[in-house]
């Protein structure tokens, strides 16, 4: 079996993306790894070069400004990465920059790609998520978060990444038949210095709606206090990661004793505690069952 692992980048340091700890973190599961360096203005492709492994293959590359309009340059950029892996590969994994396996998946990971792998009609695997939000002390609850995502797909010129490069699909247009596997993605891109995630909320928002965001630009840092359900992260961070979460340098209070979920999020939580089914979830995958 042959795994490629893929991943695209832009302006690391300068908005505090973990890209280091992301390859990391599945870079045991990957015989070859493409990194797709955008015009950054900042230190990420020495960031990158550091990275001391022969998998691990750097690509340059030119956002193409004319599609920010939804994120669209976003997939872009994934399918650039994606297309340059191995077409001898069986699976690609794909991580994005602010995302990190916990090594304890490794296993559960390693296992599925060889079980499913000669299985054709399975076209992907789907992970389950936990977004940080604040610091790596709490996790979101509410339903503004997606539960699971698709991030290994079938090394196959047919699948493309779709829209905002949140997920993927097939030609011409369909889900992906996946398997849901008992592994989570780490999300932690709401965890950064106040001021350094204004910024990239910033520059994350011309991506969708292009220099419309005069209105984020007069604010000095993000706002933190506002009014989400979070619970508090009792399990442990990937290994890769601990030594970032030394050097965190910032405050973040949080109420766990208010309730912080909408009507409707309750309504929908406890139709899902009594029938595991969540109402209104966007699905951009088909979950096969054994």
């Amino acid at each position: 079996m042959k795994v490629s692992g893929f991943t695209f980048i832009r302006n690391a340091a300068k908005y505090g993306y973990p890209v280091r700890e992301a390859i990391l973190s599945i870079l045991p599961l990957c015989d070859e790894f493409i990194v797709l360096v955008g015009n950054s203005e900042d230190s990420t492709l020495s960031l990158v070069h550091s990275i001391e492994s022969s998998k691990i293959k750097i690509i340059k590359s030119v956002w193409d400004e004319s599609l920010r309009s939804g994120g669209r340059v976003l997939a872009a950029e994934t399918d650039k990465a994606y297309q340059a892996t191995s077409p001898e590969s069986d699976w690609a994994f794909y991580i994005q920059a602010d995302e990190v396996l916990h090594e304890q998946y490794i296993d559960v990971v390693k296992t599925a790609m060889i079980r499913y792998k000669d299985d054709t009609t399975i076209d992907g695997l789907l992970f389950n998520y936990k977004h940080f939000y604040g610091s790596f002390d709490y996790v979101g609850e509410s339903y503004t978060w997606y539960r699971r995502e698709i991030r290994i797909i079938r090394r196959r010129p047919d699948i493309f990444s779709y829209r905002d490069a949140q997920g993927f699909r097939k030609l011409p247009n369909k889900k992906l038949n996946v398997k849901l596997i008992d592994a989570f993605i780490y999300h932690y891109g709401w965890v950064r210095p106040p001021k350094i995630l204004h910024q990239k909320q910033i520059s994350f928002d011309s991506l969708y709606h292009g220099e419309k965001v005069a209105d984020k630009k007069d604010k000095p840092e993000f706002d933190y206090s506002q009014d989400v359900a979070l619970s508090k992260f009792t399990g442990t961070h990937p290994q890769v990661m601990l030594e970032r979460i030394m050097i965190k340098n910032w405050i973040f209070s949080y109420d766990l004793s208010t309730d912080h979920f909408r009507l409707k999020d309750k309504l929908k939580r406890f139709v899902e505690k009594m029938t595991g089914w969540q109402p209104g979830e966007y699905r951009n995958y088909k979950i096969i069952k054994d």
